[in-house]
């Protein structure tokens, strides 16, 4: 296969299949490096388009495409989808009978189908593996690659033992792909899979059209109700808890408060969490509040706001999180309330976890640098970038550059709050040294005599909150450690000698009132390009989006799967008078001008008529 010969080919399926015009970024190149059987690993941003660095490939190259995901929950989705472009895919996984299997493994030895995706676990049967060995293979597609490292975020054990594939089958392209990894973890993902000589291609981690927001935590679960309230009524979101128990409470909050919201979370029964997932695809304006159990391969383009009631554990973890808002390139928000206490919890988690010393380090390390987006005086999107080595100026379109944060000099502040601390020996916590430094006679500090101590009453001018806020920022600089062996007592690090001596200087953010959030203007983010649809336009997309709603109940298909919206807002502008005219809109291939096109042409004419 020349390589003109496979580019022309690529386009045309780019073309006929999918109804794209043309290749976006690093895809065309990657399409090609695939076909003509070599290896690849891609860094792309969730939304720019991963799944056709495979999916085409597996079409150019004689046999079975085979794709290794995690995700069981959400391959009927993925098939189902590729089905109404006119692929012939299946899954083979747990929930299947053995009949229902046996007839996918015959289509694979056979060559009936053009992809088939299976789970790692899966995969590593010696059943799996001698079908793949007496089939004709076209490529393997390990998505979700980054599931493989040990430092990462989302670590699965049997994607460890994915290199058996460049063992067994050591003339099968492979491509690894995933959305989130820093240079540590590429290097990991390139040696645990031996694909140390693959070509690595890494997009821009950018996503121009979320806005990043982390505010100041008073009353999370009110706070997140506000911002709902007044920027997302009737959208489609995630809000992420840390714990269980936490996701079923904000999902009954929400419920009771007029937002539709499901709970999800690993420690519901397999098929509660499945009915929520597939309510949350098929259904508009659902909110899930869920754990990190959630989101993984999530294709659901128009989920508008990601929130975080609980601090990410990385940057990473983050970045993959919030990635799952906007991927139709439409206007998204990135939402977060972060405390103090969510610094003393993730701090907890690691000194409390059984991983070795080295791992802890690496986890306090990810965690400052979450902890350094969180407390940034600079741009959040800059920062963000920057962590995956990638250099950016000051996005206009994240809180701190839209409302920049005011920084002091808080050498005298923190050194008082030092001082407390070493004053009361070091044994108490939070709220008995806050409750000295601000001079309130609790019946602690007087049990204790700390009423007498130099220290006591030497904050009194600032409030509790805004000593909260200097407390938060010293953990996160290292300068203060939380004892967790000593009922959560405050103990002062070496770092903080300096600092006490007055040898070295602290600059802080100054604390922000927390304030209801307002109704949004309407203005559009930064990078965000109006559709422009006229009035009449509009109503031929408000009728479309019904007719899709329609459809995809009769097909039990979630509605993107049907049409985008972007699609279906270019068929409202170009008013397609034939099926010919139809063609041309980008996201219309030949599959689905077939099923769908006299329908829409048809509905089109109706409205022209009226």
């Amino acid at each position: 296969m020349t390589e003109t010969s496979t580019s022309t080919r690529a386009l045309h399926l780019l073309e006929t299949i999918f109804g794209y015009a043309s290749f976006r970024g690093q895809q065309a190149e990657i399409v090609e490096l695939i076909a003509q059987g070599g290896d690849a690993l891609v860094l792309m941003p969730t939304g720019g388009g991963k799944s056709l660095c495979y999916q085409i490939p597996a079409l150019l190259r004689d046999g079975v495409g085979v794709v290794i995901s995690p995700l069981i929950a959400l391959m009927q989705d993925q098939v189902d989808a590729l089905a109404e472009v006119g692929v012939r895919a299946a899954f083979l996984n747990s929930t299947q009978t053995y009949e229902e299997a046996s007839r996918i493994e015959r289509q694979v030895r056979t060559g009936e189908l053009d992809l088939v995706y299976v789970a790692p676990e899966r995969l590593m049967t010696p059943r799996c593996l001698d079908l793949l060995s007496a089939s004709k293979i076209a490529l393997f597609a390990i998505d979700e690659a980054h599931c493989v490292s040990q430092w990462g975020h989302d670590f699965r054990p049997e994607y460890i033992k994915l290199s058996v594939l460049h063992e067994r089958f050591p003339n099968v392209p492979r491509i690894a792909l995933t959305a989130t990894a820093d240079q540590q973890t590429r290097t990991e993902i390139a040696h645990r899979l031996q694909l140390d000589a693959a070509k690595m291609f890494i997009s821009s981690f950018d996503r121009p059209n979320i806005r990043y927001q982390i505010v100041e935590k008073a009353n999370g679960r009110k706070q997140l109700l506000d911002f709902i309230q007044a920027e997302h009524v009737g959208d489609a979101g995630i809000v992420y808890c840390l714990s269980r128990k936490k996701v079923e409470e904000t999902a009954e909050f929400l419920n009771a408060s007029g937002i539709r919201a499901l709970p999800y979370h690993a420690g519901m029964k397999f098929d509660e969490r499945s009915r929520n997932q597939a309510r949350f695809l098929r259904e508009e304006g659902i909110v899930m509040t869920a754990t990190i159990a959630f989101g993984m391969g999530i294709d659901k383009p128009d989920v508008r706001f990601v929130a975080h009631l609980d601090l990410p554990k990385s940057i990473e973890g983050y970045y993959q999180e919030t990635g799952r808002a906007g991927r139709d390139g439409q206007p998204a928000n990135a939402w977060m309330a972060y405390g103090l206490q969510d610094v003393v919890q993730q701090r907890r988690m690691i000194d409390e976890s059984e991983a070795d010393e080295t791992f802890k380090r690496v986890l306090g390390v990810k965690l400052d640098a979450m902890l350094g987006l969180c407390e940034t005086l600079g741009c959040r999107r800059r920062h963000l970038l920057e962590y995956f080595g990638q250099a950016s100026q000051p996005c206009g379109n994240c809180d701190t550059c839209l409302t920049p944060p005011v920084s002091f000099n808080a050498t005298v502040p923190v050194q008082k709050l030092l001082s407390a601390i070493y004053r009361v020996d070091q044994r108490f916590g939070a709220g008995h040294v806050l409750d000295v430094l601000r001079g309130i006679d609790s019946d602690k500090v007087k049990q204790w005599r700390h009423d007498q101590l130099s220290v006591f009453g030497i904050g009194a001018e600032s409030s509790e909150a805004e000593w909260r806020a200097i407390l938060r920022q010293s953990i996160a600089l290292g300068l203060v450690a939380v004892d967790y062996e000593s009922y959560n007592a405050l103990k002062l690090t070496d770092a903080a000698k300096p600092v006490l001596r007055g040898g070295e200087q602290v600059q802080l953010r100054a604390y922000q009132k927390p304030v209801k959030a307002k109704r949004a203007s309407g203005k559009a983010p930064k990078g965000y390009v109006e559709s422009d649809l006229s009035g009449h336009d509009q109503v031929i997309f408000d009728k479309l989006r019904w007719w899709r709603m329609e459809t995809a109940r009769k097909h039990n298909v979630p509605a993107y799967v049907i049409f985008h919206d972007a699609t279906m807002r270019e068929i409202a502008k170009a008013r397609p008078a034939s099926l010919e005219d139809l063609r041309g809109v980008s996201g219309v291939g030949e599959k689905k001008l077939e099923t769908y096109g006299a329908e829409i042409v048809g509905l089109i004419s109706e409205l022209a008529e009226g």
